[in-house]
């Protein structure tokens, strides 16, 4: 096998240099000396230094030419991300494409008011680091802050035909009253056990928000914190959006828009785009003020 690498590498150069006619005869030469088949005498002279797959089950390995890979030096040191931290931690932790055009406005008026201290040279990189570059660097903080868990809401089954689906195109009531609702959980991405939940109501005309905490997410304490809500309100209440879950979709709330004349409708199920007047919400008024912790 070794003989016939040899051949192979000093054959390879004189093969791809030659014309169609002198291939012909180099490659007679080639099959007599290793008795390779003519397809793949020729395979092997061409891609001699490559590894090849010729199909699912013969692989031809011939010598690789090595090659150093070049040492690429780091341009942004420890301290450069040390500094990012901070600064990102500063402005709410923005991500980099915002955050990097903001940085030659942002480093003057915090060390003015002696927010921020860096040295000359990591001062200078951060003027003019990319957005990519943020986002590499933030990347093992930003992992500390994910919650792993799945959705905690529980399809309500039973009534789902009797509540009507309303999509996010479908939003078009000029008058207030017709509100969209959505519990948020506070579970810190541990869903064992009871922890707060904050029930939150925003006013499609209006974008009017009110929140309140209840115990869990029993259909008892959200119904009645629903109607604790509903008294605060400025405005007279018309109807009321939700999602799937079960804290919604029961028999209490089916029945008392009934009675009070309400008009009670649902999202399709997976689709937040459907509620998302509440679910901006969410992040600028709960997760903002209360977090995720529990």
């Amino acid at each position: 096998m070794k003989a016939r690498q040899e051949v192979t590498r000093a054959t390879a150069g004189q093969y791809r240099g030659a014309s169609k006619k002198e291939k012909r005869r180099i490659l007679d030469q080639f099959i007599a000396t290793t008795d390779y088949s003519r397809w793949y005498a020729r395979l092997v002279l061409r891609h001699e230094g490559r590894r090849l797959q010729t199909d699912k089950q013969t692989i031809v390995v011939v010598e690789r030419k090595a090659h150093t890979r070049r040492k690429r030096a780091r341009g942004y040191d420890e301290q450069v991300q040390t500094a990012l931290v901070k600064l990102w931690r500063i402005m709410d932790y923005i991500c980099g494409k915002r955050l990097q055009p903001m940085l030659p406005e942002l480093l003057p008026v915090l060390e003015r008011y002696n927010e921020f201290r860096c040295d000359r040279e990591t001062r200078a990189k951060l003027l003019r680091i990319s957005a990519a570059s943020i986002d590499r660097l933030l990347q093992p903080e930003r992992r500390k802050y994910e919650l792993r868990g799945r959705s905690g809401t529980k399809p309500g089954t039973l009534l789902k035909k009797q509540i009507p689906i309303r999509t996010f195109a479908e939003w078009d009531e000029p008058r207030p009253g017709f509100v969209e609702i959505d519990l948020v959980a506070h579970d810190g991405g541990l869903a064992a056990g009871d922890y707060c939940q904050t029930l939150d109501l925003t006013d499609i005309a209006t974008t009017w928000t009110e929140t309140l905490a209840v115990r869990n997410k029993a259909q008892a304490w959200v119904f009645a914190a629903l109607k604790e809500m509903r008294q605060k309100l400025p405005f007279s209440l018309l109807g009321i959006d939700s999602d799937n879950g079960s804290e919604f979709i029961n028999q209490y709330l089916v029945e008392y828009c009934q009675k009070q004349k309400l008009s009670f409708t649902r999202s399709r199920p997976y689709r937040k785009n459907d509620n998302y007047f509440v679910e901006q919400k969410n992040y600028s008024v709960v997760r903002r003020a209360v977090g995720y912790a529990r």
